[in-house]
């Protein structure tokens, strides 16, 4: 592998002389960029990374990762829309890429940011109070969001938006469980993982069914306290995490089908984050013991075709032993490259590590503040 070199390129100045050449008002900072090796991989592209930037500080930011050039970009909103004087905004909580728009849910911000996936040229805006997560579905997009506010136990329950992807507007809206989560569409149904998580001593524990035609929920699958991610894999079953009470109950993992609506299987595993390519589900764990002050970190594989657990992880190099805190994982569908990133200490720049099909290193590169959200460009 070549030698990783990390330099500042004035792509500011030549993007501006160009496109801005006649505005006179201070441009944002320059984006960052590190030449990494070149790894191309068919009809993708390129990948998004969104870095959540801490809670309260409005430091939200989107990364860019070239597969052809090898070029990572950094910073890359405040470099295409320089006349937004206040960036992404707080807190990055979900990125997708559909059809040729790149959505980016901003929790605190209350908003989804619509950009252009080629430029990172802002198109639009959705306003969408304590927004969570996004998918997408026959040219709809579908999002959840507590409301309320922040850490208010009282808080009732959560909606989804139905969105129409050609006008960026908000067509309908269903209530569903309190604070929801992730959600997917299985069998021309969405269904929607709700958590509770605003109330420790009476937390949700089922995941809504929602009927697209009739934008109704239509049933309420009970699973455990405190969901969170919600994955489908090709088999039509979800797989759906518990993170448990923190305390005395554990993460743990289920399987649904989705066509009796009810849990088949779970797997005494922790699960901060998982997503599915082809047969194989890639996840991570970190735990806080609170006993002993510190973090029970796993990296897991699971066959989702023969639901069973694979004995070994997909890092074998020993890497695993560098990351501090694993916050976003990601699997190119081509390649089969894993991307897992590392938040740290959570205030300061983290770091994106590649490693191939075999869990064996290829690159790592800084990031921004607490790198969590990934998205492929096709």
């Amino acid at each position: 592998m070549k030698k990783q070199l990390l330099y500042r390129l004035s792509l500011a100045i030549m993007v501006s002389a160009s496109l801005f050449s006649c505005r006179k008002d201070p441009q944002p900072a320059p984006e960052q960029v590190e030449i990494l090796e070149p790894t191309p991989s068919g009809p993708v592209k390129g990948l998004y990374l969104l870095n959540e930037g801490n809670m309260n500080m409005n430091k939200a930011s989107l990364d860019y990762l070239d597969f052809s050039s090898g070029y990572y970009s950094r910073n890359i909103y405040n470099q295409a829309n320089p006349e937004i004087v206040k960036g992404l905004g707080d807190v990055g909580n979900d990125i997708g890429v559909y059809g040729s728009k790149v959505y980016v849910v901003v929790n605190l911000s209350n908003k989804i940011e619509v950009l252009n996936a080629k430029t990172g040229k802002k198109i639009g805006q959705i306003p969408f109070t304590n927004c969570r997560y996004i998918t997408f579905y026959k040219g709809k997009g579908y999002a959840s969001a507590y409301l309320g506010t922040l850490g208010d136990p009282t808080a009732g329950n959560g909606v989804v938006i139905e969105i129409d992807t050609a006008t960026l507007t908000e067509k309908r809206r269903v209530e569903v469980g309190r604070q929801p989560e992730e959600l997917a569409v299985v069998r021309g149904k969405l269904f929607v993982a709700n958590s509770g998580g605003y109330s420790a001593t009476n937390y949700e524990r089922t995941v809504s069914v929602i009927d697209l035609n009739s934008f109704q929920v239509t049933n309420k699958i009970d699973v455990a306290i405190n969901l969170h991610r919600l994955k489908a894999d090709k088999y039509g079953d979800l797989y759906v995490s518990s993170r448990g009470d923190y305390m005395n109950i554990p993460s743990k993992l289920f399987v649904i089908d989705t066509q009796t609506e009810k849990v088949k299987k779970s797997f005494d595993i922790g699960v901060s984050e998982i997503v599915i390519d082809d047969d194989l589900a890639y996840y991570y764990s970190t735990e806080y013991n609170y006993e002993t002050g510190d973090n029970k970190i796993t990296y897991g594989m699971i066959d989702v075709k023969t639901e069973t657990p694979l004995s070994k992880s997909f890092i074998t190099d020993g890497t695993n032993k560098e990351i501090t805190i694993p916050y976003g994982i990601a699997v190119n569908p081509i390649t089969k490259d894993v991307f897992v990133t590392d938040a740290k200490d959570y205030v300061s720049p983290g770091t994106l590590y590649c490693f191939n099909s075999a869990g064996i290193k290829k690159f790592q590169v800084t990031t921004g503040d607490i790198p969590a959200h990934f998205a492929f460009v096709y």
